[in-house]
């Protein structure tokens, strides 16, 4: 390490062991905890990484974990029995279209937040504001389903629109108020799982898995965030003062990364997966109710699966790395369609049970290794942006354009009938999520390389692309 290394404390180093950046002044790597000397070449580079890791204090973290908790059990009060709620009254052929509208509303989020929530106020008001609105907005629905149809689809996507750009606010806030985010995000992401599981257990419990009630239990948490969001640790906007360019409001210096071949097989693998994912959300819930059982709590099995999966990913994320992380989360898609498939016929509780419990295999190892990957692959400048690009591609246009086609399907298909007439129908349903999610699989498992640990990608980055033939890696030098 040179002495103006040393000098500088804007200067930081590679670790040659695991490649992550360094404050020049650390005596040990902060990933791998190899020391960092002289004797093992590392490099100083201007850059803006942080210093070495200070412990986040405990209130911090349980305020984070407050924040998660109800952020996801205002989304799990009513999006999975929206669909039970619609057939008792007569929309059923609108459900696919109902799903659609958080996607479309995930669509628009990143230009929001590129616009306001990244330049001109904190965080953590931002979220309050947009929990008021969307709390109020959910208060409405129930008079706009007496209405009809298409006044109940606009409450709900009124209400979409100020909920979906919270997704990406509560994991800036978490992400810039952790020490260590591939150790402690997860830990704070579980309580979000929680948060779904209790609003899932609350809605069967109090027998609201067919009425208005879920949209009042929805609303009265949407307003508590909006309160407990006024004390969450203070998150200033991180381009605030900077003039904004179009590329950044609209989030096209994020769009650097797709000339990155492993960020873009990433990213698209992302987007595809998520076509046959809507399916899940929008009549996994419905084929539960057909079958008589409690939707509600049946459905919070997935979120149960997904809270131990949550626990045991540090461990897995050393051992496993991204791509087979990822890889494996894919394959839980697949698996679980199969079981859909193989059990509606005959109405195979077990096997429904099983295939819902992937759902936790599924969202951890894809979504939550995802957003992981992402933090680390994208320079401080466009981090935001590029969390942003991701739930564009994802809950956007993947969910969106799976919704409608899965709607589509649905009706094609399975139709109007309900109950047990319903099942055997079912099996040719699930079937086509099953194969799409394999063909992602292998073009993803065929196509990535794991460069977790490369310096991050930034607007100027001159970082090899890694779109050069396959067939040029093998050749010997």
């Amino acid at each position: 390490m040179s002495e103006n290394a040393l000098q500088d404390p804007s200067a930081t180093v590679h670790c040659v062991h695991c490649g992550n950046i360094n404050a020049s002044r650390a005596a040990h790597c902060r990933v791998c905890g190899k020391a960092l000397d002289g004797r093992t070449g590392q490099r100083p580079t201007p850059t803006d990484a942080p210093l070495p890791l200070q412990s986040t204090p405990a209130d911090v973290q349980v305020r984070l974990s407050l924040m998660m908790f109800l952020e996801f059990f205002i989304w799990g009060a009513w999006y999975v029995t929206m669909g039970t709620f619609m057939t008792e009254r007569g929309m059923s052929a609108k459900i696919g279209w109902a799903y659609t509208l958080c996607p479309l509303a995930a669509m628009i989020s990143p230009f929001f937040l590129g616009m306001i929530a990244d330049r001109y106020f904190s965080s953590e008001r931002v979220l309050a504001v947009m929990h008021l609105l969307g709390g109020l907005a959910m208060l409405a629905a129930p008079l706009a389903a007496g209405a009809g149809a298409m006044a109940f689809l606009g409450v709900i996507l009124l209400h979409a629109l100020f909920y979906m750009p919270t997704i990406n606010l509560t994991n800036s806030i978490a992400f810039a108020n952790l020490s260590n985010s591939e150790k402690q995000f997860p830990m704070i992401r579980v309580f979000g799982t929680l948060g779904w599981i209790a609003a899932g257990l609350t809605i069967s419990f109090i027998g609201a898995d067919r009425s208005a009630t879920q949209f009042h239990v929805t609303a009265a948490a949407a307003l508590l965030l909006a309160g407990i969001s006024l004390v969450l640790p203070h998150t200033p906007p991180p381009s605030k003062g900077k003039v904004a360019t179009a590329g950044e409001i609209m989030g096209l210096d994020a769009l650097g990364l797709l000339k990155h071949r492993s960020f873009a097989v990433f990213a698209i693998s992302s987007f595809l997966i998520c076509i046959p994912l809507a399916a899940y959300y929008s009549f996994a819930a419905r084929m539960v109710g057909d079958m008589g059982k409690p939707v509600g709590s049946t459905m919070t099995i997935g979120q149960g699966a997904e809270v131990a999966f949550m626990l045991i990913m540090p461990l897995c994320f050393a051992r496993l790395g991204v791509k087979w992380m990822l890889a494996i989360g894919m394959f839980a898609w697949v698996a679980r369609y199969g079981l859909f498939a193989a059990a509606a016929p005959s109405g195979v509780m077990w096997m429904i049970v099983a295939g819902i419990a992937l759902h936790g295999l599924c969202y951890d190892f894809f979504f939550v290794t995802g957003f992981i990957y992402t933090e680390k692959r994208a320079a401080k400048a466009i981090r935001a942006q590029a969390q942003g690009l991701i739930v564009l591609l994802t809950y956007g246009l993947g969910l969106g354009i799976g919704a409608y086609l899965a709607g589509e399907l649905f009706n094609n298909i399975v139709g109007a009938a309900k109950g047990p007439a319903a099942l055997p129908l079912y099996q040719k349903f699930w079937m086509w999520p099953c194969l799409f999610a394999a063909g992602v699989l292998v073009l993803f498992t065929l196509l990535f390389r794991d460069d977790s640990h490369e310096p991050p990608i930034g607007p100027e980055s001159t970082e090899p692309r890694g779109f050069e033939p396959m067939i040029q890696e093998k050749t010997p030098a």
